[in-house]
């Protein structure tokens, strides 16, 4: 854990005038000790910290002077000048208050004088007339009133003269903001000064004590008259909705006070304060100075904010505190009462919204403080059954989900303050039984776990009632709440209701306790749920649980801890751990690690010696589930002392993790893994700071006692050691090949470690520098990593590099630079783009090692050469920026030269984007803004801007083409280059180029027709063949041309937006000072406009929009005027050309619009979101007039772009909140637009219809559509989009009335479908109470109305959004109400539609009601009862008598539904299906179904494949019912499973084996199903004969997993009679399925044959010669299913045969396989443990885990009870295999293949390199050889090392036999090869050949690798032989399996 370094603290010194210091100086004395000399001594340092000391010495001097009695001149004249002194200090210097506190201390002799002193020096001051300089003597006043004496005493003096002051500076002022209208910046420097001003009034008057009395308050006083002006002016800023409205807030305070201070008498203050709230003003009874001072406030028409403000001043200005206004006070509070709700109901703008929560948490304080004395009647008026508390509850309800974190949190505290006013007005009663309470508290838990206000309501309550109520209602609480914290957007909420009931249950449990028996039951409630939830609970879960909850947990009660280890490590002990689950080990690592975190573990040694053994956490270092290594690596990692000492045994297993967690695939877990060893890091950095200091201080006597304890010098030693271990390891992660996740953890750390140990300064010591494990090789390994495709690892061992090189670590030799030089020359013109960021990062490095090759050209080097020696080195770096980019620029000009006669050839050769990026590159790792050679930068900017805008030109017509990405074809035969001619002639008349004219066949291929060629194309010859940049012919496709142009547009955006936004601005045009001219910028945004309005790659313009936000925000900040009025020039120029668009318009109507979106997203971005947002205003409106529907159908494009551009806003989340008052019309917008004949009208209406369904509800954060998790509340919904109800309902109404109409028309009413998808979203609350303006029932009648809707689609809507309009309680009447609808059996005339729909609302409406109750619930069971009755009356729609199959099915499902609902009995009571005969209904149903009589329906059939799957599910329960009911006994089954199997119906057919499946998988997994009667007889048989006949594959699969399931003594004798088959025969045949089926078909038919294979290999162990062919073909069927090409579920398959067939053919002592295929197989598993898919090297390690728990593999191992990771399964595999070699006696055979393994695939290796050298290199993105997981070298590595162990192992070595003669022939062979290949490179060929280099180096680690063991076994000397490069030998880790004896 890190220690943040404390900031230097600056303090501004104070300083005197001139004239002071001459006064100063002429009163000092000769021993300096008078307060003048002290003064002067003070004044003339230049450090405001000594000055704070000096100012404290003023007052203990001035004591020792206060004897003598008297006042001196020289003291007098200190003292004025200490006033003027204080009065030039600015208000935030601390300075300030220091003087202040001390001249509250001054003897009283010298008060007098120092008052005089600050009244003449304040007078002075308020004569000021400059309204600039008026902020600074309000900021005086200010200091004055904040608790200095002195200046309050002044302030009195002058208060005349303040109040004249504050009126004329104020007025002043408000004149100087009107005239800068238009410039924001200094508008609001100036309304702050305003505010500033009107909040010091608020003290002044307060404080003073000049307002005590009543002498001023005469009409003729001046005081009286500048108050009266001062009131009037604070009345007019409080009605002016155009100011900030934190001035709007603060003047409405000011006015209440005014009014309080001024009026007489005080008793009648809170009626005129109510009469203005409520609008009711008796002007002939007002005073005449209160009409002419707030006659805006009486007579005017107040803004809703002006009456808001109002109410927030009589609450904060009047003293509510006991009742102290008596019974007008009273009614003041319910009268600012019912103006607070009134006004909520109009607000709807966010920041007043807020300012209205916290006016109503404040009034509901002041009501607490007045109900403590109040009259019967307000306690009346205030309890909690009254309609106040009704409407505050409501308020609550409908806030208590608000978006705004601020307005949850008043909420919370509008809630709390209310239970305490419900207090009051009881007092004397019982809380907990009052009515009052009770019923809020059963109303709260009664709402569902996802409603968030839930949770803070219950903490309130808990806070205040107590705990005991709430677990009286329902003890199972806590696990309830523990089970929503699977969710996060819950679990913040959940955590801290949890930790609230806690503290409260044990505080009270403590009390009331008498013995110590309370911890037990403390721990049953609380902790008992929170260990289940961590061992069983999901992933989801125990992550939140772990974070949020169990924190606090363990703060609260810290002595649980040792109960919860006890229990956790009794599970792990007990259980093995499933591979999904982290398990009891998972949970104890998380607790021990929490605890440690949080200062429970008090030291280092109680986890590992106490609480859980080092070989417990090495099984977490390596555990499978990754949460497991995390929270085991944080116990060693993080402590709550940031300089508690690392033991070594943590050093060692901090080593053991890093060998075999840097390769971790999850990004989150890579990003904690190094965030948790920076912290390790950091502690052993400020120990070793503490262990310095110990070893400093400690002398030899105090050595000899502390001989117990271990040196310091040890401690110091043991972490230099560490440190360098760990950055060896690092280092050697970093070898050829390996992957992305190893590259950026190695990279990350070693960036960690240098910066948390810094180059030692001084004295300081540090125990470790990085830059001592640094050499050349190093450097040139950390330089490779530049070849990365990543650019994340790029950057990253950019940043070390900079980091090392400040360290004065050798960089490069000389003669190298000029070949890196060139290479990041040559890349930066690579096709391949990730190659400009290396040659970006060489550039920069180059750049800032000052190492520029000496070859630069001439007039660069003579300006390098002019630097000097003695430069500094940001100087350095300056001048070498400017040289590099100059040389670019000069490359770059020649190019767009070329471009502009050749796009073609540029984009083959030299695409022109990286010189850009590296230009950029280059730009922002310079401080532009304080350049030192602006002379010689200012042509470089002016000739960048040129070429930018060159480059654009030529590459623009692509990206603006209608047709970007297909612009050149990508075949080069006649006819492509013929559709060539087209698309270029498209776009012709936007350029001049050759290109554009004529299209180039650029490689001659052997089907080219030259003869057809020339005669359709002229003007084609053999000059247009394209060479690439080592001379061979290139093809161009069209994702060249498309990534040149495009990424061209990019990098130019980019470019200038860095220009604009770090490059100074010319404050002139005549001025020397900045590099960029108001014209420049000016010619920015016009090409912005251009390129963003025209572009129609999506590519492009979303990076335009990167660089023109940067200049938009640019001009924002501008202190020019015309500069800053830009983006509303711009803003309503392309207004104009949106109104004016027509489809002969270059702005681009389709694509969304293009950039044109983003063009108005980046002018309103630069918008300052504190301010009034004027330009997001006039801009929604406009918008919101264009998108509404129009009569004129040539004006659909406006509304169109007008529709994409609202989508873009109302998706831009950095509006926030200030878009929400815009939600309303862009819903109508959007549901108006969906009813347009246009199509581009209605498609961009529906993208705005899902953008603000997102905005409202949320982001989907669950699968299930319509999740309870993205819905709101009726009322809440409404209540925040008032205008919403009235259009949705009148919407709805117009559909529902023409939705059935008589006439033939079929009217689909587009928009009802966005109706009923709003309205889905919508439930109501049982909080929302009966009456309400926005109820909800009135659209139920329309929505079952639209259920009759003839589109399917709508009608499952209409069901859907039904549901949540219905009250729990009113489902059964509304069920009811459907069912009558429904037509009888003897109509003769209905409507399919009509039916459909009702029975779906019956369906949805069953479904949510069986959701919601528990079956043992008598009521419940009766509702149903009826319900029954009730369909039991319209089963005939489930019969035949009803011609459509889809209401036939409806009806089926919701029969199936009532006999799942009605299958429990009620307590007591028999089962409701036994009484109501439910099943001899449904026995007719099947026996008259085609199931019975045949189908005389094909698939052309309307419905009927889910007819078929309603009816199939229906029968299977009717015969699993009667089969139980039953038993063996024969009954009356309509059908039998064997019938539904051999139905010609796949449908019926997998329904039918999923329950069979289901029934099979429980017998075999608990066998607790056996006892039960059987529901297919002679199974075994009948799925025999359907795996032979079965055709549909799914229920073939199905069959499959049903034999595999069974018991294979039931099925596998019965092979030769049921298929005439053998076993032998019929294993074949399975094998025969696994090899040439599909993936899922092949992965059912591998695990079944497995278990054959098995079975027949036990039970005929005599004749196992005779199955060696099968076993064969079992082998090579289960190698082949693990090639990397095939599909997840195969090879997971194959990962769980050789799991199940380990201890017969992987381990057994006897090679039942023979070694060849045994080594496969193994062969097979250490390829599936380095597969990329995770899920499948988890399956992997579960082989490795099953050999380990085999008695012969190994004797002991730390690792055999536990589930750990692919890396270090890997190494205990090849140990496990190392072992079996000697225990088989194979050692001479078998190591021969392992060598072979070892070599790889080294016979084809010459025609791998061969091939690859001819890979043509025009394909941008051709995928490489490059994996993301795998690392061949790391297998390498680890079969060398087990192969170097075994072969060193004393005893008898296998001799080499003749088999190793054509190894040693290859590695001879491979090694010449591969010399003459490196040989061929290129320099610098790790940059431009990286494939190959990587290639060729892993070749040869292998070649070297096998060698070296060769020689072994010839019996060579160790040392003499061939090592694996030092870099990259094997890591010295701690053993794997420490304990295992060989």
């Amino acid at each position: 854990m890190g220690v943040k370094k404390k900031k230097d603290r600056h303090v501004a010194a104070l300083a005197a005038c001139h004239q002071d210091l001459e006064t100063l100086r002429s009163f000092t004395d000769v021993e300096g000790k008078n307060l003048a000399s002290l003064l002067l001594r003070c004044v003339q340092l230049t450090d405001g910290v000594p000055q704070i000391n000096c100012i404290k010495q003023i007052v203990p001097l001035l004591e020792k002077e206060a004897n003598n009695g008297v006042c001196d001149p020289i003291i007098r004249s200190c003292l004025d000048i200490l006033a003027g002194i204080y009065l030039s200090l600015s208000l935030k210097n601390p300075l300030k208050k220091v003087l202040a506190s001390s001249l509250n201390g001054l003897p009283e002799l010298f008060l007098t004088e120092c008052e005089h002193s600050f009244t003449r020096r304040l007078r002075d001051e308020l004569k000021a007339t400059d309204p600039y300089s008026y902020r600074k003597v309000i900021d005086n006043l200010a200091a004055c009133l904040e608790n200095f004496h002195l200046g309050i005493a002044s302030v009195n003096n002058l208060l005349e003269n303040v109040l004249h002051f504050l009126q004329r500076s104020l007025t002043e002022i408000l004149q100087e903001n009107r005239k800068f209208a238009g410039n924001h910046i200094v508008q609001t420097q100036l309304m702050n000064d305003l505010l500033v001003g009107i909040r010091v009034s608020v003290p002044l008057v307060q404080k003073v004590p000049g307002f005590q009395g009543n002498l001023w308050k005469a009409s003729s006083s001046p005081i009286w008259q500048s108050m009266c002006g001062l009131l009037s002016m604070f009345t007019e800023f409080l009605c002016d909705d155009d100011l900030l409205q934190t001035l709007q807030s603060t003047s409405g305070l000011a006015v209440i006070l005014f009014i309080k201070t001024m009026f007489d008498p005080p008793e009648k203050i809170p009626g005129l304060i109510s009469s203005l709230l409520l609008r009711s003003v008796d002007c002939a009874r007002a005073p005449e100075w209160f009409l002419s001072s707030c006659r805006s406030l009486c007579c005017a028409e107040l803004s809703g904010s002006a009456l808001l403000f109002l109410c927030q001043g009589a609450l904060a200005m009047l003293d509510w505190q006991d009742g102290s206004m008596g019974l007008p006070g009273e009614a003041l509070l319910l009268d600012a009462a019912q103006v607070l709700f009134a006004l909520s109901s109009q607000i709807k703008e966010s920041t007043l919204e807020m300012f209205l929560s916290r006016i109503l948490t404040s009034w509901t304080s002041s009501a607490i403080g007045v109900l403590r004395s109040s009259s019967p009647a307000l306690k009346s008026s205030l309890s909690g059954n009254s309609s106040l508390a009704e409407r505050l509850l409501e308020y609550v309800y409908t806030h208590w989900e608000h978006p705004l974190d601020a307005l949850r949190h008043q909420t919370r505290l509008i809630f709390s303050n209310l239970l305490q006013m419900h207090g009051l007005t009881v007092q004397g009663a019982c809380l907990t039984t009052d009515p009052f309470f009770a019923s809020l508290t059963e109303s709260l838990l009664q709402l569902e776990w996802h409603v968030k206000g839930k949770y803070t309501c219950l903490c309130c309550l808990v806070e205040y009632l107590g705990i005991e109520h709430v677990l009286a209602v329902d003890e199972t609480i806590p696990s309830q709440i523990l089970e929503v914290m699977g969710d996060q957007s819950l679990v913040p909420y959940a955590s801290s209701l949890l930790e609230t009931m806690f503290k409260t249950h044990k505080s009270r449990l403590k009390s009331q306790a008498v013995d110590g028996t309370w911890i037990d039951q403390l721990h049953e409630t609380w902790i008992s749920p929170l260990l289940c939830i961590l061992c069983e609970g999901n992933l989801n879960q125990k992550s939140y649980v772990i974070d949020y909850y169990l924190p606090k947990l363990l703060n609260c009660g810290p002595e649980s801890l040792s109960y919860m280890v006890k229990i956790l490590q009794t599970s792990a002990d007990a259980k093995f751990e499933s591979c999904s689950s982290r398990g009891a080990l998972g949970a104890l690592m998380a607790c021990l690690r929490t605890a440690r975190a949080h200062g429970h573990l008090q030291s280092a040694a109680a986890p590992w010696g106490s609480l859980v053994s080092t070989g417990r956490i090495k099984q977490g270092l390596v555990h499978q589930h990754c949460q497991v290594r995390l929270d085991t690596l944080g116990l060693l990692c993080e402590s709550n002392r940031s300089t508690e000492v690392v033991s070594a045994e943590e050093m060692q297993l901090i080593q053991f993790f890093i060998t075999y967690n840097l390769n971790t695939q999850s990004p989150g877990v890579r990003q904690q893994i190094c965030s948790l060893l920076k912290k390790l890091f950091c502690r052993i950095q400020e120990s070793s700071q503490v262990l310095y200091k110990w070893e400093q201080s400690l002398s030899k006597q105090e050595a000899e006692n502390e001989l117990h304890r271990q040196h310091p010098s040890v401690s110091l030693q043991q972490y230099k050691n560490f440190m360098s271990s760990i950055c060896d390891s690092l280092f050697e992660a970093l070898f050829p090949g390996s992957s992305y996740p190893t590259r950026f953890s190695a990279l990350t750390i070693l960036g960690s470690i240098a910066d948390v140990f810094p180059v030692s300064q001084g004295k300081i010591p540090t125990v470790y520098q990085l830059s001592h494990d640094i050499d050349a090789g190093r450097i040139q390994t950390l330089l490779e990593c530049f070849s990365s495709a990543f650019e994340e690892v790029k950057f990253l061992a950019f940043d070390l590099l900079m980091k090392l090189t400040k360290t004065g670590v050798q960089f490069q030799d000389s003669e190298k630079l000029q070949d890196l030089f060139q290479a990041a020359l040559e890349l930066s013109t690579s096709t391949k783009p990730h190659d400009c960021v290396t040659a970006s990062c060489l550039l920069n490095l180059l750049i800032g090692r000052d190492a520029l090759p000496a070859s630069l050209p001439a007039c660069s080097q003579g300006q390098r050469v002019a630097c000097g020696a003695g430069e500094e080195s940001a100087l350095a770096v300056e001048r070498n920026t400017l040289v590099v980019i100059k040389c670019l620029l000069e490359n770059l000009e020649d190019e767009i030269s070329q471009a502009e006669q050749s796009l073609l050839r540029a984009a083959a050769s030299f695409p022109m984007y990286g010189r850009v990026h590296c230009v950029t590159g280059a730009l922002q790792r310079l401080p532009l803004n304080s350049l030192a050679l602006v002379r010689e930068w200012t042509p470089v900017v002016e000739k960048l801007l040129v070429v930018s805008y060159r480059l654009s030109a030529v590459v623009s017509p692509v990206i603006q083409s209608s047709s970007p990405e297909g612009l050149i074809p990508m075949d080069t035969d006649s006819e492509s280059a013929s559709r060539l001619q087209v698309i270029l002639n498209e776009i012709q008349p936007r350029d001049t180029n050759d290109y554009f004219s004529h299209a180039k066949v650029l490689k001659e291929h052997p089907s080219f027709d030259l003869d057809d060629l020339n005669a359709n194309m002229p003007n084609i010859d053999a000059a247009s063949e394209m060479k690439g940049k080592e001379g061979k012919p290139c093809d161009v496709t069209a994702q060249m041309v498309l990534v040149c142009c495009w990424r061209s547009m990019k990098e130019v955006a980019l470019l200038l937006g860095t220009l604009c936004q770090l490059l100074p601005m010319r404050p002139g045009p005549d001025s020397a000072e900045g590099l960029l001219r108001v014209e420049q910028v000016k010619d920015m945004g016009d090409y912005f406009k251009q390129h963003l309005l025209q572009s129609r790659h999506r590519g492009a313009f979303e990076l335009a929009y990167t660089g023109f936000v940067k200049l938009t925000e640019t001009l924002n900040r501008c202190s020019d005027v015309s500069l800053q009025k830009l983006p509303e020039q711009w803003l309503w120029s392309v207004f104009e050309d949106i109104k004016s668009s027509d489809p002969s318009s270059k702005l681009c109507a389709t694509r969304r619009s293009a950039g044109i979106p983003f063009y108005i997203q980046a002018l309103l971005a630069s918008e300052p979101k504190k301010g009034k947002m004027d330009l997001l205003k006039v801009t929604m409106k406009e918008l919101i007039s264009l998108a509404g529907p129009t009569d004129d159908s040539q004006s659909t494009v406006p509304q169109v772009h007008a529709l994409n551009i609202l989508t873009a806003l109302f998706r831009d989340t950095r509006l926030g909140e200030n878009i929400i008052p815009y939600v309303t019309d862009g819903a109508k917008a959007a549901i108006l637009g969906f009813t347009s004949p246009v199509w581009a009208v209605r498609n961009s209406s529906t993208l705005l219809f899902s953008t603000l369904i997102t905005r409202i509800f949320g982001v989907k954060r669950a699968k299930d559509e319509l999740s309870k998790k993205n819905r709101l509340t009726g009322r809440e919904f409404f209540s925040r989009f008032p205008e919403l109800y009235p259009f949705l309902l009148k919407q709805l109404e117009t559909v529902a009335n023409t939705v059935d109409s008589d006439t033939e028309e079929l009217n689909r009413h587009p928009s009802m479908f966005l109706l009923l998808l709003v309205l889905g979203r919508l439930y109501p609350s049982p909080m929302d109470g009966t009456a309400s303006a926005l109820s909800m029932a009135p659209f139920v009648p329309f929505i079952m109305r639209c259920g009759r809707s003839p589109v399917y689609r709508s009608r499952e809507m209409a069901a859907r959004a039904l549901v949540p309009f219905v009250m729990i309680d009113q489902i059964p009447r509304t069920i009811r109400t459907l069912l009558a609808t429904l037509p009888e059996r003897t109509d003769q005339c209905f409507r399919q539609n009509h039916i459909h729909g009702v029975l779906l609302q019956v369906f949805h409406l069953l479904q949510a009601y069986a959701d919601s109750k528990h079956r043992t619930n008598s009521d419940f069971q009766q509702e149903l009862t009826d319900i029954t009755l009730c369909t039991k009356a319209k089963l005939w729609l489930a019969t035949r008598q009803n011609p459509c199959l889809v209401t036939r099915a409806v009806c089926i499902d919701t029969v199936f539904l009532l006999t799942c609902c009605l299958d429990r009995p009620a307590k007591g009571h028999q089962p409701v299906l036994e009484s109501l005969d439910i099943w001899e209904e449904v026995n007719g149903i099947i026996a008259g179904s085609e199931l019975i009589t045949g189908f005389p329906y094909t698939f052309t059939v309307p419905g009927l494949p889910q007819y078929l799957q309603s009816l199939t599910k229906l029968a299977i329960a009717a015969v699993v019912a009667m089969t139980a009911k039953a038993g063996e006994q024969a009954r009356n089954v309509p059908i039998s499973f064997s019938q539904l199997l051999q139905s010609t119906f796949s449908e019926v057919r997998s329904l039918t084996l999923d329950a069979l499946l289901e029934r099979f998988s429980a017998t075999a997994q608990g066998g607790a199903e056996k006892a039960q009667p059987p529901l297919l007889p002679k199974a075994g048989q009948k799925f025999l004969v359907m795996a032979m006949k079965e055709t549909h594959p799914e229920c073939f699969c199905k069959i499959l997993k049903v034999l595999h399931c069974m018991d294979l003594s039931e099925w596998l004798p019965l092979t030769e009679c049921c298929v005439h088959r053998t076993p032998k025969e019929f294993l074949v045949w399975t094998m025969d399925v696994a090899s040439t089926e599909r993936s899922e078909i092949q992965g059912r038919a591998l695990r079944l044959a497995s278990k054959v294979i098995v079975q027949y290999v036990q039970t005929c162990e005599e004749s196992r010669d005779s199955a060696a062919p099968e076993l064969k073909q079992w082998v090579q069927l289960v190698v082949s299913s693990c090639q990397d090409h095939l599909s997840t579920e195969t090879r997971l398959a194959a990962a769980e045969v050789l799991t199940s067939t380990t201890p017969y053919f992987l381990t057994n002592p006897q090679l039942i396989l023979g070694l060849q295929d045994t080594l496969a197989l193994w062969r097979c598993v250490f390829a599936l443990l380095q597969s990329e898919e995770q899920v499948v090297r988890d399956a992997a390690a579960e082989v490795v885990m099953a050999a380990l728990s085999q008695g012969n593999a190994a004797q002991s191992t730390e690792f055999a009870s536990c589930q750990v990771d692919a890396p270090i399964a890997l190494t205990l595999g090849l140990d496990i295999l190392c072992d079996l070699l000697q225990q088989w006696d194979q050692l001479a055979p078998g190591v021969p293949i392992l060598l072979r393994w070892l070599l790889g695939e080294a016979d084809d290796f010459a025609d791998c390199v061969v091939s690859s050298s001819q890979v043509d290199d025009d394909y941008l993105f051709e995928k490489t050889d490059v994996s993301f997981w795998a690392e061949t070298l790391v297998f390498v590595k680890c079969l060398y090392k087990h192969l170097f162990q075994l072969l060193s192992r004393p005893g008898p070595r296998p001799a080499s036999p003749p088999s190793l003669q054509p190894l040693r022939r290859t590695v001879s062979e491979q090694q010449r090869l591969l010399s003459d290949l490196f040989r061929k490179l290129p320099p610098n060929a790790v940059f431009l050949k990286t494939a190959e280099v990587t290639r060729l180096r892993l070749q040869e680690e292998r070649t070297l690798a096998c060698q070296r063991l060769l020689a072994l076994l010839e019996g060579q000397d160790q040392e003499k032989s061939q090592v694996l490069n030092a870099s990259e030998s094997p890591p010295e880790a701690p053993s794997a399996t420490s304990g295992r004896t060989c």
